[in-house]
């Protein structure tokens, strides 16, 4: 499975971005999906995520009510639409997926076995 990211840049408080992550080969609608995010000095952390087909989405509380990650599986695309950016939303953005994590996992960054490349996100105020 291969993972291209796309979308990042830079935007003041209160603008919007959209990332999007393209997969190609051996992939799956039946696949976890999930945006993950590491800002300077910090760990990689969860920011949201779809567990396999089931459809329901979970967020990181910071940004609950201002992201929403969405799927088209007819492109084998993730997208995570951002608003109300706060500069605490600076980091690099990845996507990743995983075939076989069961839901415990799902916030784990080490229970995803694909990455894409990292996606710079800056705001500033």
């Amino acid at each position: 499975v291969q993972l291209q990211a796309s979308g990042g840049g830079s935007v003041h408080t209160g603008g919007s971005l959209r990332l999007s992550c393209a997969a190609s080969g051996r992939t799956s609608s039946q696949y976890t999906v999930a945006w993950f995010r590491q800002a300077p000095g910090k760990e990689r952390e969860f920011v949201a995520g779809i567990f396999r087909s089931y459809g329901r989405s979970y967020y990181e509380e910071s940004v609950k009510g201002r992201f929403v990650i969405t799927r088209d599986n007819a492109k084998n695309t993730v997208y995570l639409q951002m608003n109300s950016l706060k500069p605490e939303d600076t980091a690099v953005y990845y996507c990743a997926t995983s075939a076989t994590l069961i839901f415990s996992e799902l916030r784990n960054a080490r229970a995803y076995a694909y990455w894409g490349q990292r996606t710079q996100v800056t705001v500033s105020s």
